[in-house]
């Protein structure tokens, strides 16, 4: 009876433990986000009388924001953004998909040493080359290009996700591609009507790291696009609290606030194929 006691206690105390772990990583993540909602309605410009809930709450910085006003494009930024990040998203699909499973299915000459390229390319941090994108957009007359900065967003995006798409697709039985080879499919048919609708919960986390990749990227875009009417929502929204454009942080605040409505509604378009991946691996075996 004692042990029976002895044991309840112990789940209790752990249970009470793991709640209030939860509770302060809870408070740490949300605080922030509450403090910044409670700021893009405060009237002011200053951060200092800033609290969560504004005595007298405006919307006067969201106003603000789609006026574009001056140097303060931030419908133009907004646009921008969510092209840069779509098309990234889309490009990074196609190539990562068709390379992880060029990787994962077929055996070439050099096949070890494009994974280990893939693995050291990786490692090295995409703004240590910074300069030398800089010079070549230079020669090549594409600064203030969107299509390079996309391209380079796509390339960076090709090997860390290729090497998870690459181990999806490794689970995935070859057996089903010999039954499709025998009934007469070609790689093609089987790479898109097979491995692909399989690999969905990959898909889906290839295009969340695709479409929220550039939209918080700061330094590359910065190298890159010189003028306010190519920025995108970091570099403007740098540019609001750092030149002469009234220091606003309020509405620095409400423009962060927006930034975070379009992942949301790519998150929860997403969110049942995470799910079906995270059941259907608790499933096999």
């Amino acid at each position: 009876m004692e042990k029976t006691h002895s044991l309840t206690k112990q789940r209790r105390t752990r249970l009470l433990s793991t709640y209030l772990l939860l509770i302060i990583v809870c408070v740490v993540i949300i605080y922030p986000l509450l403090w910044t909602v409670g700021a893009s309605f405060n009237p002011g410009n200053s951060l200092i009388s800033t609290s969560l809930i504004p005595k007298n709450a405006s919307l006067t910085h969201y106003k603000r924001l789609f006026a574009n006003e001056g140097t303060l494009l931030y419908s133009r930024w907004y646009l921008n953004s969510l092209k840069i990040s779509f098309f990234t998203m889309i490009l990074s699909l196609i190539f990562v998909s068709m390379t992880a499973y060029s990787f994962s299915r077929f055996r070439f000459k050099g096949r070890k040493n494009g994974l280990m390229l893939f693995l050291l390319l990786q490692m090295i941090p995409q703004f240590s080359a910074l300069i030398a994108i800089f010079v070549l957009a230079q020669m090549l007359g594409l600064i203030n290009s969107h299509w390079l900065l996309i391209l380079i967003y796509v390339g960076g995006q090709i090997p860390m996700n290729t090497y998870l798409m690459k181990g999806y697709f490794d689970s995935i039985p070859i057996d089903l591609d010999e039954s499709a080879k025998i009934d007469g499919a070609k790689n093609t048919r089987i790479f898109l009507q097979i491995l692909l609708p399989l690999s969905r919960p990959m898909l889906a986390v290839v295009a969340m790291n695709g479409f929220t990749g550039p939209l918080g990227d700061f330094a590359l875009s910065s190298v890159l696009l010189r003028q306010p009417e190519y920025y995108t929502l970091p570099i403007g929204l740098y540019k609001l609290v750092t030149d002469k454009m009234g220091a606003s942080y309020t509405t620095f605040a409400a423009g962060a606030i927006l930034i975070s409505i379009p992942i949301a509604l790519v998150f929860l378009s997403l969110q049942k194929h995470f799910v079906s991946g995270l059941t259907t691996g608790g499933t096999k075996g």
